[in-house]
């Protein structure tokens, strides 16, 4: 698993497994890494963990985040990434076992959101306006077999340039949204499709209701709205 390595001026204070889906970090005590220094904002950033992939987010911070020394809003961690919070360094290291063989989700862009689509039947959940093809999608490994798993999930289109289309969730991550907007992932586990937030101000929705940074499990039919574009999830066997 991931993690992370904190040091100052060349001196390793800790070593920090990335375990959670979102680390926080900042000098509240509330944060999944507290830094107790005025350099650092109460909430300075967070990191957003699925699988192998890691996406860094700089939360709006005073003296900014950065990467290997340049300024950063939202980067997609590599390893040996330096993540550079005024004097203090955080080193990622990724998995040492890579994965074999990487495979990538690509899809048209979505964009211009269209009025909502009449006869869609709320649940209580969360709608998000998504855009695919942000990120590339990689496959770690073979899903466990289980009823939920063996269902194949796909995402229809129902707003902007790209409605009526439909992507199917192979993958075990694809990435939605646009960068800079708003962008999160649907993952595809061996209890079904989760959808987590990665990026952006705003948090996807869901069926009407706004979802927290907390993975979100998809049912079928559930009304997706991130980054301006609607979307329906639909499982089928």
């Amino acid at each position: 698993m991931p993690k992370l390595i904190l040091s100052m001026d060349g001196l390793v204070l800790k070593e920090i497994a990335l375990t959670k889906e979102r680390t926080s970090i900042g000098r509240k005590p509330h944060n999944d890494i507290q830094i107790d220094n005025l350099a650092i904002s109460g909430e300075h950033a967070a990191i957003v963990t699925i699988l192998k992939d890691s996406f860094l987010e700089d939360l709006n911070s005073t003296n900014g985040t950065y990467v290997n020394g340049q300024p950063v809003k939202k980067h997609f961690l590599k390893d040996n990434d330096v993540v550079e919070l005024g004097k203090y360094r955080l080193k990622f290291v990724a998995d040492a076992v890579a994965p074999a063989s990487a495979e990538y989700e690509k899809s048209p862009p979505l964009d211009i959101p269209a009025p909502a689509v009449s006869g869609q039947a709320p649940v209580p959940r969360s709608p998000t306006d998504t855009q695919v093809g942000m990120r590339p999608t990689t496959e770690y490994s073979t899903m466990a077999s289980s009823p939920q798993s063996s269902a194949i999930g796909s995402v229809r289109i129902l707003s902007g340039g790209n409605a009526g289309k439909s992507l199917e969730l192979s993958k075990t991550l694809t990435t939605l949204g646009k960068p800079g907007v708003q962008v999160a992932v649907i993952t595809r586990r061996p209890q079904g499709y989760f959808l987590t937030h990665v990026e952006g101000a705003h948090f996807p929705v869901v069926n009407g209701r706004t979802l927290d940074a907390q993975a979100y499990p998809l049912a079928d039919h559930d009304v997706i709205e991130l980054a301006g574009v609607r979307m329906e999830f639909v499982l089928k066997a």
